[in-house]
This record gives structure tokens, sequence and C-alpha cells, in this order.
């Protein structure tokens, strides 16, 4: 059970995004069915075998073919081999591997949904879902062959073979084939039975499992823009007056006046700000004064991304979905990704302009003509030394790279099989897009916080306020300061790592409480 002995219940309604990267990520808890679930889904199976046995109708996916094989009758007894076959036909992804954070948070996710009740998948075949998770069978998923509509099927494909003993899986570090890998972790593969194979592959799983995570990531991400702002700030010995609360209470948006606030704590009690307080300065530059509005932009554009990947942690996107109360199977459009497309694009902008605004503040801090003191490349030694040079190109080049990123994926569209599927939202692109962004991002924001951090020590000794000094001394945990050049990848990867995993935050938060 990977360490763990909590049990998430799930129930496909009170998933929260908090509870995905839990599992995915931090390794724990182990994730169940509750007992009302268990009857919803039996109450669905018995629709699905009504429709499978005996109906005269034809039902989408359980006695016809799919696509544009829809008007294709499936004699009774071939049904089962139908649903065998589907994921065979489908698992055809290519490229490299979703990370392993994303296949366990898209197993989750796939789970909650046939929870719901509403796509008439067996307990048991739910239960084998789970136990895979739980016990570490981790399916091999490539990343690219979702168009995001009819969900993410090739990917969703790849990661419910293992469950028939087929695919490929990797268990402690191996990639096996998936009835050896179900062996070795005390497992037995399912026997599909009619609808089944077409409830484990359509959904949106794999799209909003990108989303979730990318959105917890994205959070601390915004939070980090605030300490780097403030600390840089510091740094340039800039002004406070531009995050005071009555500039922003005339402009009152959500994410602004958030910022603002977080920004002002984490100057306070600075000794820098105090020391030139008089001076003749008039105005900072944008990228300190306007802080506020961009960060706070970013900020309110995750609301809405908020709103729509956390509706669907617990939506049922099957096709046709059981309606249990009207005896009915009903072929919909649940699965169609475009709300999903639309949010991961929406993601990877608001992280992509923390990054462009940060940069330009590295460029501040380094940058002699605009530093107000600071000597060049913050190095005392230049020449021999070159200091932070070279950090402010990589930030130059990964938010370069976010700027052709964020070119949409969710407005394109190429019709699918002959025409029956006309519409397609290219929602696996958007997250796939919006995953390198966030990376980019984080490692952006990382020269940031190693930049100002070595910029403020040259004020010293006067001290920056008490949540940017919380910030520097998070910092130099990870990364001590640069006298003698040294490569400084390493650094820019442990801080962005610590952005990740929410340590930043956690320093700060504990330095001056819990930042908006």
């Amino acid at each position: 059970m990977r360490g763990v002995t909590a049990t998430r219940t799930l129930t496909g309604d009170d998933l929260r995004l908090e509870d995905v990267w839990a599992v995915a990520v931090d390794g724990g808890p182990a994730a169940g069915l509750g007992d009302d679930a268990r009857r919803r889904m039996s109450a669905a199976r018995e629709v699905v075998e009504r429709a499978a046995h005996g109906a005269s109708e034809h039902t989408y996916g359980v006695n016809t073919g799919f696509g544009r094989f829809v008007s294709q009758s499936i004699p009774e007894e071939l049904t089962e081999e139908l649903q065998l076959r589907l994921l065979r036909s489908h698992a055809c992804g290519v490229g490299e591997a979703y990370p392993d954070a994303v296949v366990r948070a898209a197993m989750l996710l796939r789970a909650n949904a046939l929870a719901k009740g509403n796509s008439g998948a067996r307990v048991e075949t739910v239960e084998l879902l789970l136990d895979c998770l739980n016990r570490g069978v981790l399916p091999h998923v490539p990343a690219r062959g979702s168009v995001g509509a009819s969900g993410d099927l090739a990917p969703l494909a790849h990661l419910a073979l293992p469950l028939v003993g087929e695919g490929r899986a990797w268990f402690q570090g191996e990639l096996l084939d998936g009835g050896v890998a179900l062996e070795r972790a005390g497992l037995r593969p399912v026997r599909l039975v009619a609808k089944e194979g077409l409830s484990l592959i359509n959904g949106t799983q794999f799209m909003a499992a990108q989303g979730a995570l990318a959105l917890v990531r994205a959070r601390r991400l915004a939070h980090a823009a605030d300490c780097a702002c403030a600390l840089s700030l510091e740094a340039l010995q800039g002004s406070r007056n531009s995050f005071i609360p009555q500039v922003h209470e005339l402009r009152p948006l959500r994410g602004q006046l958030a910022s603002a606030r977080n920004i002002l704590r984490l100057l306070e009690g600075s000794a820098v700000i105090e020391a030139h307080r008089w001076c003749d300065k008039v105005q900072d530059a944008y990228s300190l004064r306007c802080a506020p509005q961009v960060h706070g932009a970013s900020r309110d554009l995750l609301d809405y991304v908020e709103y729509t990947v956390g509706t669907e942690l617990n939506a049922a996107t099957d096709n046709p979905l059981v309606l249990v109360e009207d005896g009915m199977l009903v072929s919909a459009g649940n699965f169609h990704g475009q709300p999903l497309a639309f949010a991961l694009d929406a993601l990877a902008m608001a992280v992509s302009e923390l990054a462009n605004i940060s940069e330009r503040r590295v460029e501040r801090l380094v940058n002699p003509n605009l530093s107000d003191g600071l000597p060049a490349f913050l190095t005392s030694d230049g020449g021999l030394n070159s200091g932070f040079m070279i950090p402010q190109y990589v930030a130059a080049a990964l938010v370069s790279e976010n700027k052709a990123l964020c070119h949409p994926a969710s407005v394109d569209s190429i019709p699918t099989s002959a025409g029956q599927e006309d519409h397609v939202s290219m929602g696996n692109a958007s997250g796939l897009k919006a995953w390198q962004v966030i990376a980019n991002s984080e490692r952006a924001l990382a020269i940031e916080l190693l930049a100002a951090a070595q910029a403020v020590e040259f004020l010293a000794p006067l001290e920056p306020g008490k949540g940017a000094r919380a910030a520097h001394d998070l910092v130099r945990t990870l990364s001590p300061r640069l006298r003698d050049d040294r490569p400084l990848g390493p650094d820019i990867e442990a801080v962005a790592d610590a952005i990740r995993d929410g340590a930043l935050l956690a320093a700060v938060d504990s330095a001056v409480g819990e930042l908006e």
C-alpha cells in the first residue's frame, strides 16, 4: 500500500485538488470505494445488463461498434470480446510516457468517476484499478495520442490494459508485461463484461489529472512570485507605497488585492525600506510597481481554472451514461474536453506571465544601469567572475519558450472517426504544454529568488522584512551565497523544487502567517 494505512474513500462527489496531490505525489493515503458508491455502481450495472441481454434496441458500445461503426450490430455472444478489442485497438499512444504522478492521478480520477455510478462498471473492476494504484502497479502510458474528445481514449486504453493482463506497467522499478506486474503485486486480471472497456476509456481523466496537479503547483508559484517580488523590491530599494490597500481598493480585483496584501505583509519590519523612506526616487519600474496587477491577473485566471478542474474531478464523463432512476443509457457528450482545454491553456498563460515579469526583475537586479548601486551581475569580483550574468540568460530562455508554448491548442480541431467525431478539443495538447510551462516558470522564479537573495546581502547590515527574510533564509539552506563562480544549475533546480513541493511557502507562512 505504498507505506500508508489511511484510506481516502471515493464517492464520486467530493474529491478535492489536495486529495489528488496527496495520492498522486505524496504517496498516500490509499484510495478505496465507499459503500454508497458500491450500491450505485451495482444499480447502474443492472441497467447495463438489461441492455446487453435481451434488449432489442441498439445501445452504443454495448451491442454496437464504436465511432463511425456505431451502426454495426454486435451479437450478444461477442459483447465481452468487443470490450477487450476496444482496449487493444485504442492503445496506440506514442512518445514519452506521462510523468508517474499524472498516471497515478488519472487512475484515481477514473476510479472516482466510475464510483459515481453512471458508467456501469462492476465494483470488482474498479477495485482492481484501485488495488493497482495502492500497491504501486503503474501503467506505462505514452503521452501523445489523445485529441481530447471522446475523452482521453488512447491514454486511458494504455492505463486499462494491465487490468486485463496486457499492456505494460511499472512495478518496483521494473517495466513489465501487464500480467506479470499484476502477478508480482499479488493481483489477478479481470475479464471485462459488456460496456466495461468503454467505461474505462471514455473520460477526461488525463486532461483533468494534468490540470489538478498543475493547479496545485500554480497556486504555490503565485505565492512564490509574491515572495520573490518582495525580496527583489528590498534589494532594489523600492517603495512600499505601490502596495498600500488604499490604492488597490480603488480597483478591487480579488487577485490584485490578495497579491498586494501579501507583498505588504512580506515587507513588514523592513530596515531596508525604512532606510530609504525619504529618498528622491519618484517611481519604481513596472515589474515592481505593477506586480499586484500582474500577479493578481494570473491569480484570477487560476480561479477560473480551479472552478473548471475542481468540477471535473467529480464529473461523470462516460458515454453512454447510465441514468439509473430513468433506467436509461444515453449517448451524449460529457466526454468532450473543451472546458478543460480552455482551462489548461489559461493555466499556461497565467503561470507564464508570473515568470515573464519575474525575468524583468532579474534583469534589474543584475544590470548596474538599473539596480541603483548593486554590483554588476551581483558579484564583487566582476571580470574574473560572471556572477548572475548567465542565470538571467536562462530565465530569458525559459520565458521565451513559454511564450511559444502559450499559443492555445484549444482553438484547434481536426475531425476524427470519418467525420463522426467532427469537433475535438485538443485538450491533451493543452495539458502537455501547461505542464512544461509550469516547470519552466518554477525555474524562472527560482532564479529570481536566488538573485534577490544575493542582492539583498549587499545591503547588510540592513535587514529585509520578516517575510522576505524568511524567503531569503530558505534559499540559503539550498544554495550558499555565490562568491566565486560555480555551476548554478543544481541550485536553480533545488529552489524550483522548494517552490513545487511547498517548502518555500511553508517557511514564509511560519514567519508571517498564512499568505493569501
